[in-house]
């Protein structure tokens, strides 16, 4: 599947070495003005190359309309995207392209496929995700022309063994730390682990947090459409993502109802609302209108720099030494990816939401 989303919905395209990723963008209302200089700027926080910590690919993942634009304007039909693949450097992936990497899709896509494209990991690379960030800042720019006040925040929470509880206000707060940490503290500690990685060859994994402001109570379906299980689909697509969870998740279960329950109490608004968001601002798979909050948790980075044990396609034995540029950790990059796939589960919901209010 290739597609997600039933009203707002995106098809992305593409491989890591490939001449390029795309996405095709449809249920877009038209007439909808799009700020381009967002979506490159989104587009900016995701790629490579932005801060030591990351991958020294360097792509300018400068964006081209293909369709479904006219005046500046959407005009209800598909929205065609286009970035062009312009530092892949395919020649890292000759000595590995008959080798079976460990913990890579390279052995289940070849049972799947036959022939996948070995390079860079092909379809099954984290590159795929700027087609999702493209999108997530089309879908951020439709929440925000029906509802001004909601605002998606995602940051880095833990690195390794380093853990913050701290919740930043803004995204300025996110950006001031090169790994997305806004504890100042925990971010520095979270550097010099990853330089002390990158020094052994090895690699780490991390939380990232997000917290949805100006949510409209109301949106999801019970049972099997959940708005919190639609979050979690969407959020363990993304490459190395292996755990999710909303509100106190599982510290929850450790917990006595009388400590977790949410009272209801009334606002100097006038409206009703948990009083405390142990729910994370879901109940019954629906929104409250309290503040939405959920962690997503990575896995380290499978490649290492250091030789690993493995087999070839034919089941030979072999020592695995990977060349090539990589990240030592997931985390900082697929910030602004958590923040896409969030804000692309909220436009289908919204738009789902009005429909049925017809």
């Amino acid at each position: 599947m290739n597609t997600f989303g039933r009203l707002f919905r995106i098809t992305t395209f593409g491989e890591s070495h490939g001449a390029g990723i795309g996405v095709v963008i449809d249920g877009l209302p038209g007439g909808l003005a799009i700020d381009w200089t967002r979506v490159q700027k989104a587009l900016a926080r995701r790629r490579p190359g932005h801060s030591p910590y990351t991958s020294s690919r360097q792509e300018p993942d400068t964006v081209e309309v293909l369709s479904g634009l006219y005046q500046g304007k959407t005009t209800g039909a598909p929205l065609a995207l286009w970035i062009p693949n312009q530092d892949a450097r395919s020649e890292d992936y000759a000595k590995v392209a008959e080798v079976f990497r460990p913990s890579h899709a390279d052995f289940t896509y070849v049972l799947k496929y036959k022939n996948p494209d070995p390079r860079g990991g092909g379809r099954s690379s984290a590159r795929e995700t700027a087609a999702r960030v493209a999108a997530g800042a089309i879908a951020s720019q439709l929440l925000e022309s029906l509802y001004p006040e909601l605002r998606i925040l995602a940051w880095t929470s833990a690195i390794g063994p380093y853990e913050t509880s701290y919740q930043p206000q803004s995204v300025e707060e996110v950006e001031s730390s090169p790994v997305r940490c806004p504890d100042p503290a925990v971010s520095q500690a979270i550097i010099e682990y990853l330089e002390l990685l990158r020094g052994e060859g090895d690699t780490t994994g991390g939380i990232i947090s997000a917290r949805v402001e100006g949510l409209p109570a109301g949106l999801g379906e019970p049972l099997y459409d959940k708005l919190h299980a639609r979050l979690a689909y969407a959020m363990l697509s993304i490459n190395a993502a292996k755990g999710f969870e909303i509100g106190t998740g599982f510290a929850g279960a450790r917990m006595r109802g009388s400590e977790h329950n949410d009272p209801f109490i009334r606002t100097a608004e006038g409206e009703i609302r948990p009083e405390t968001n142990r729910a994370g601002g879901v109940l019954g798979g629906i929104s409250t209108g309290a503040p939405l909050f959920f962690r997503v948790a990575f896995k380290p980075i499978a490649t290492l720099r250091r030789p690993q044990k493995t087999v070839t396609r034919h089941g030979e034995p072999t020592l695995l030494v990977v060349e090539g540029r990589h990240d030592p950790c997931p985390v900082p990059r697929a910030v602004p990816i958590v923040e896409a796939m969030t804000a692309i589960v909220l436009a289908d919901f919204v738009l789902l939401h009005r429909a049925s209010a017809i």
